[in-house]
């Protein structure tokens, strides 16, 4: 009983650190979109890492249906233009054009986000956790694209990467921990799907989580691209991302692509 009540008591209080997160998530992101800007703006592409659409479980990561195709629109009409994220990471880009990238695989890629990315002709990138598709965890049959799903996405002006195996905080692995998640998720998506990923997006991707050490064994393990999932914060050396969360509006989308929030970070 004394056991029950002890992870009673934790699980509470993780969802009231989830809340505690959330909120301030969305009070951070409306307080940056009011205020004005005080730097130049941004000379190059930006790449946008969205994680689920229409699929609530992800949390402060998902984006509604109507929101996903509202954005995009409203990209359009302040006259971006969507290419890869590898031509803007390999590049530079332009500071009118954008980028879809994708984390994790959530079943929402093939049932929301490829449909609309084939409808519209918009290329975009998907980076699958390798050990989340081997859907060896129950609740992953249901959220996670396997593998059959995945090769079912493939092609076109999909580009598909590795997001590791387990998703951990590299930060806090061992170099050879790190080394297997970096290098086994790079062989399990070559034996699944027969594409060696050149792409890894860091988990969880914020300054905290990346260094030195770990980008070189990520670059031994193979991977000459590899994205963060921040902007002037992010390591030395990776490809920035800007996080795009459920609570942007229409007001807030916009300050984003203004760069308001090149200096912020998730609350993890």
């Amino acid at each position: 009983m004394w056991k029950k009540s002890v992870k009673t008591v934790l699980r509470s209080a993780g969802v009231r650190r989830e809340q505690i997160a959330a909120a301030r998530m969305v009070m951070e992101r409306a307080t940056l979109a009011s205020i004005p800007r005080t730097t130049a703006p941004k000379q190059t592409g930006r790449i946008l890492a969205y994680h689920s659409v229409a699929q609530p479980r992800t949390g402060v990561n998902d984006v509604s249906l109507q929101r996903f195709e509202r954005q995009l629109d409203m990209a359009i009409d302040l006259g971006f233009e969507f290419v890869s994220a590898l031509q803007i990471a390999h590049t530079g880009g332009a500071a009118n054009q954008l980028a879809i990238t994708v984390d994790d695989a959530w079943t929402s890629a093939a049932e929301h986000i490829a449909p609309i990315m084939r409808k519209r002709g918009i290329p975009w990138t998907l980076f699958v956790v390798s050990g989340w598709s081997d859907h060896t965890e129950s609740w992953t049959r249901k959220d996670i694209l396997g593998w059959d799903a995945l090769r079912a996405l493939m092609g076109g002006d999909l580009e598909l990467g590795s997001h590791s195996v387990t998703h951990p905080d590299f930060a806090k692995l061992t170099p050879q921990q790190a080394k297997m998640e970096l290098e086994t998720s790079r062989d399990r998506i070559a034996e699944k799907l027969g594409i060696v990923p050149k792409s890894f997006a860091i988990p969880y991707g914020q300054s905290a989580n990346w260094n030195a050490e770990l980008h070189k064994l990520a670059q031994d393990a193979g991977y000459d691209t590899i994205y963060s999932q921040a902007e002037t914060t992010a390591f030395p050396g990776t490809v920035r991302r800007t996080f795009v969360t459920k609570f942007d509006n229409r007001y807030i989308f916009k300050a984003l692509l203004n760069g308001s929030y090149d200096r912020w970070e998730e609350w993890v």
